[in-house]
């Protein structure tokens, strides 16, 4: 469960970002934040994931107060977290099976487990048979893809995607959202800002929309609003 208490974020050159944030989400719910540009959604979705601290108020993830959390926990509390990115953040001389590996490597994961888990997650993203491609040798949707591997190699509880599909064609928008959405029925927790209005607005789930720093809508089974 992802909860936040009165949150506030003032950045150090005055900047109110987010402005008395109170929130619930419930572990397995599939929810998209949404805005105009400049309301705050990044800074959100960014403190979720201890990118961003707030400059009062309280997050909870999973029972873990993000608030007070030391910095030398923070790597441990993202192994419990995906974290998907608009522009991917691929490593360029890794392979596709090195760089989802990669996320296992770090936190002392048995080679053999693995392997195995490495190629479960190709697997399901369709990208076993590119295990030894580089990123350069890929597609938007296929890096794209790889990247949401990655995310989900450790077996996260939540999911963060900001912005995923910004860089991508409509069509290839559309797989990587099936994606999603399969990997929200086994169980994991999906938090996304998007503009896509389309998408939102066809795949109907909670949407929070976020102005001046402050939620300003929150439904279930949601439309994306008047937004640019």
């Amino acid at each position: 469960m992802i909860e936040m208490s009165e949150v506030y974020k003032t950045y150090p050159n005055g900047v109110l970002a987010i402005n008395g944030i109170d929130i619930k989400i419930e572990q397995g719910e599939f929810v998209y934040v949404v805005g105009p540009s400049g309301a705050g959604k990044s800074t959100f979705i960014k403190m979720m994931y201890r990118e961003e601290k707030p400059s009062s108020g309280k997050i909870i993830i999973n029972g873990v107060d993000l608030s007070t959390l030391k910095e030398s926990k923070v790597p441990m509390l993202r192994r419990n977290i995906g974290v998907v990115f608009q522009d991917f953040k691929l490593l360029s001389k890794l392979t596709v099976f090195e760089n989802v590996a990669f996320a296992l490597e770090v936190i002392g994961e048995n080679p053999k487990n693995i392997k195995k888990r490495v190629l479960d997650v190709l697997d399901l993203v369709q990208l076993k048979h590119k295990a030894r491609f580089f990123p350069d040798e890929l597609s938007g949707g296929e890096q794209q893809r790889v990247s949401i591997a990655r995310s989900i190699v450790n077996n996260p509880a939540v999911m963060i995607a900001d912005e995923p599909t910004g860089n991508l064609d409509p069509d290839t928008s559309w797989e990587i959202m099936n994606l999603f959405e399969e990997i929200n029925n086994r169980g994991t927790t999906i938090v996304m800002a998007t503009h896509n209005k389309e998408i939102v607005n066809t795949l109907k789930k909670r949407v929070i929309a976020v102005e001046d720093g402050k939620i300003v809508r929150d439904e279930a089974r949601g439309e994306y609003g008047l937004y640019d």
